[in-house]
C-alpha cells in the first residue's frame, strides 16, 4: 500500500490505550439494586475538614475551619470528620477546640481519622479526651497494587495491620471508660479483590464485636474511582450480603470522582444496601474530588424525599465554602452555580415562561416547570435571573424578563414584533443584554418615542346628535412641535380618536386588538395599553402608559401612528 491508500488512523490514542485494562465484573447475576429506589436519606458524614482540607493548596487555618464547622452544624450534619489529629499540631488543636469550646450539640459525633499505626492511635486518643461518643476512624490500604508496590506484604500481613489496630483501639477505648464509636475502612477498596476486602473486614468485625445497639461503621471507599457506577453498586451489594453481623454494621460509602461519576456511584451504592455516605460540600477533595453531598441531598429532594440536610440558604453555603476553601464554584455546578437556573435559549425561555404562568394559575402544590427540576426559591434563590437575554434568546425570554422585572404582559404578537428589535441589538453586541436595557428599549420604541412627530395631550367627548350611539371626540395633540386640535366620531373614545387621527395624518388606521393591565397595585397605579393597529402597509403595535386607562389607550394609538409615519 502506498501512502495514498493507507487507512486513516482512528482519532485519539488507540495504541496507548492498550496499556489500560477494563475493570473486572463482579458477576452478581441476582443483583437487586437496579429495581430499587432511594426511599430514605442516608447518615451523612462531612469530611470537608479533613479530606477536603488536605486537598487544598492553602489548607484552612483555625478561623476558616471554624466557620466551615459552624455551617456543617447549621446544615444538620450529625457526623463530622474534624481532622487527622495525629498528623499535625493544627489538626490536634482544632480537635481540642471542637471538644472544649465549639458548643457541639449532644446528637453530633465528632470523627477523626487515623492510620493503623500504634503511635498515631495513642495520639488520637489524647486528642479525643472528653469528647461525647466520638468516632475513631481507622484505616489501612488493602488493594492488590498497594500490597505489592507500597507495602510489600501479602494478604495476611495487611490483615494483621488492621486487626492489631482494632485491638489497640478497642482496648484504649475501654480503658478510657467507653463511649467511643468505631469505623474501619479498607482503603482503596475498589482496587481490592472482594474476597480479600471481606476477609479483612470480617476479621476487624470479630475483634470490635459490634452490636445492633453499638454498631461498627464499615466504610467501603472508592478511594480512586476505577470503574462504572454499576460495578461499584455490585461490589456494595456483594459485601452487604457477605459481611458478618450485618445487623450490627453501618455500611458506609466514601466515593471519589476520578471518572466523573461519583454521584451516580453513590446513588447506586445506596440502592445496593449502603446506609451512610461520607463526602464534602460541592465535592472538594483529592484529584477530581470527593462525592458532592449537596448535589446528592438535593437530588433526593427533587424526588420528594427529605434529605435531612438544610440547603435552603444555598448562597450562604456557597459563600462559606468559597471563603473557607479559597475555591470558586463553577457557574454550571448543579443547584448552586450562578447560571444553573438561567436560560438563554429561546425555546427554553418560552417553555419556562409558560410553565411559570401555569404554576401561578394551577391549584396544586406540585412543582412542574420545564427545564427547572427544582424551585430556585426552595434554595433561597430568586426568580430574577431565570431568563437572561442574548443572541440565542427568543420572544418568550424577552416577555418573561419584562414581566418579572417590570410588570409588563406583552401580547404574543407584540412579543414577536419586539423580539426582532432586541435580536438586532444582541446580534450587534454579541453579549448578554440586561433586562434594564430591554425595558429602556421598549420605552423608546413604544412609549416615550424620542423625536417622534406626534404626541397626545388631552381629549374630551360628547354625544353625536347626528348619529345615534356615536360620540364626538375632540383631542389635543402635538404635531411636529405645534399643538393642534383633531376631531372624529365613533362608538367610543378609541374609535373616535382613530377616526380623527387617520384623517389628520392621511393614513387609514383601524384597531385590530388591544389589551391593558395595571403595572402596580393601588388606586393611583399606572396602566399600560398595547394597541395593534392595521394600516395599508401591514400591522404595527403601539403602547401607552398613563394613570388614566383611556388616556393610555389613546397614547397607544399615537404610538402606533408615529411608528407608521417613521
Amino acid at each position: 500500500m502506498d501512502a495514498k491508500t493507507q487507512p486513516t488512523p482512528a482519532a485519539g490514542m488507540p495504541s496507548a490505550a492498550r496499556k489500560y485494562q477494563p475493570y473486572p465484573l463482579v458477576g452478581l447475576a441476582d443483583r437487586t439494586w437496579p429495581s430499587k429506589r432511594i426511599d430514605k436519606a442516608p447518615v451523612w458524614c462531612s469530611v470537608d475538614l479533613r479530606d477536603g482540607n488536605q486537598a487544598l493548596v492553602d489548607p484552612m487555618g483555625h478561623e476558616r475551619k471554624a466557620r466551615m464547622f459552624q455551617l456543617l452544624l447549621d446544615m444538620g450534619f450529625r457526623e463530622i470528620e474534624i481532622g487527622f489529629p495525629s498528623a499535625s499540631q493544627t489538626d490536634f488543636d482544632f480537635a481540642r477546640w471542637a471538644i472544649e469550646a465549639a458548643g457541639v450539640p449532644e446528637h453530633v459525633s465528632l470523627q477523626v481519622l487515623v492510620q493503623c499505626r500504634p503511635e498515631l492511635i495513642a495520639r488520637t486518643f489524647e486528642a479525643l479526651e472528653g469528647a461525647r461518643k466520638p468516632i475513631v476512624h481507622f484505616y489501612n490500604s488493602t488493594s492488590e497494587l498497594q500490597r505489592r508496590v507500597v507495602f510489600g506484604k501479602d494478604v495476611a500481613g495487611i490483615k494483621q495491620i488492621a486487626t492489631d489496630a482494632a485491638r489497640m483501639i478497642t482496648d484504649m477505648a475501654a480503658a478510657a471508660g467507653g463511649g467511643y464509636r468505631f469505623e474501619y475502612s479498607p482503603e482503596s477498596f475498589t482496587g481490592t479483590e472482594l474476597e480479600v476486602a471481606l476477609e479483612i473486614c470480617n476479621a476487624v468485625i470479630a475483634i470490635v464485636e459490634p452490636t445492633p445497639q453499638n454498631k461498627l461503621i464499615v466504610n467501603l471507599p472508592a478511594t480512586v474511582e476505577m470503574a462504572t457506577p454499576n460495578i461499584y453498586a455490585d461490589q456494595i451489594e456483594w459485601m452487604c450480603r457477605q459481611l458478618d453481623r450485618r445487623d450490627a454494621l453501618i455500611v458506609s460509602l466514601h466515593p471519589h470522582n476520578d471518572r466523573g461519576t461519583g454521584i451516580a456511584a453513590t446513588e447506586l451504592g445506596l440502592m445496593a444496601g449502603a446506609d451512610r455516605v461520607e463526602g464534602t460540600l460541592f465535592g472538594n477533595g483529592e484529584r477530581t474530588g470527593n462525592v458532592d453531598i449537596v448535589t446528592l441531598a438535593l437530588n433526593m429532594y427533587t424526588q420528594g424525599l427529605d434529605p435531612g440536610l438544610d440547603c435552603s440558604d444555598i448562597n450562604r453555603i456557597k459563600d462559606v465554602y468559597e471563603y473557607s476553601n479559597q475555591l470558586r464554584i463553577p457557574e454550571r455546578h448543579p443547584y448552586v452555580g450562578e447560571l444553573v437556573y438561567t436560560a438563554f435559549s429561546g425555546s427554553h425561555q418560552d417553555a419556562i415562561n409558560k410553565g411559570m404562568k401555569a404554576i401561578r394559575q394551577a391549584n396544586t402544590p406540585l412543582w412542574d416547570v420545564p427545564y427547572l427540576p427544582i424551585d430556585p426559591q426552595d434554595l433561597g434563590r430568586s426568580y430574577e435571573a431565570i431568563i437572561r437575554i442574548n443572541s440565542q434568546s427568543g420572544k418568550g425570554g424577552i416577555a418573561y424578563v419584562l414581566h418579572a422585572d417590570y410588570g409588563l404582559n406583552l401580547p404574543r404578537n407584540l412579543q414577536i414584533e419586539f423580539s426582532q428589535d432586541i435580536q438586532a441589538i444582541t446580534d450587534a453586541a454579541g453579549t448578554e443584554v440586561p433586562s434594564k436595557r430591554i425595558y429602556e428599549r421598549f420605552l423608546d420604541v413604544y412609549v416615550d418615542q424620542p423625536g417622534a412627530r406626534l404626541k397626545f395631550v388631552d381629549h374630551h367627548t360628547y354625544p353625536d346628535t347626528a348619529r345615534k350611539g356615536s360620540r364626538i371626540l375632540e383631542a389635543t395633540i402635538v404635531d411636529g412641535g405645534r399643538q393642534v386640535q383633531v376631531t372624529g366620531s365613533g362608538t367610543g373614545p378609541i374609535d373616535g380618536f382613530v377616526n380623527a387621527l387617520s384623517r389628520h395624518i392621511g393614513v387609514p388606521l383601524s384597531v385590530l386588538d388591544y389589551s391593558e393591565h395595571s403595572m402596580q397595585r393601588g388606586s393611583n397605579a399606572a396602566a399600560i395599553c398595547y394597541m395593534e393597529v392595521e394600516h395599508p402597509g401591514g400591522r404595527i403595535f403601539g403602547a401607552g402608559i398613563n394613570t388614566n386607562i383611556v388616556a393610555a389607550s389613546l397614547e397607544a394609538v399615537v404610538s402606533a401612528a408615529n411608528r407608521i409615519l417613521r
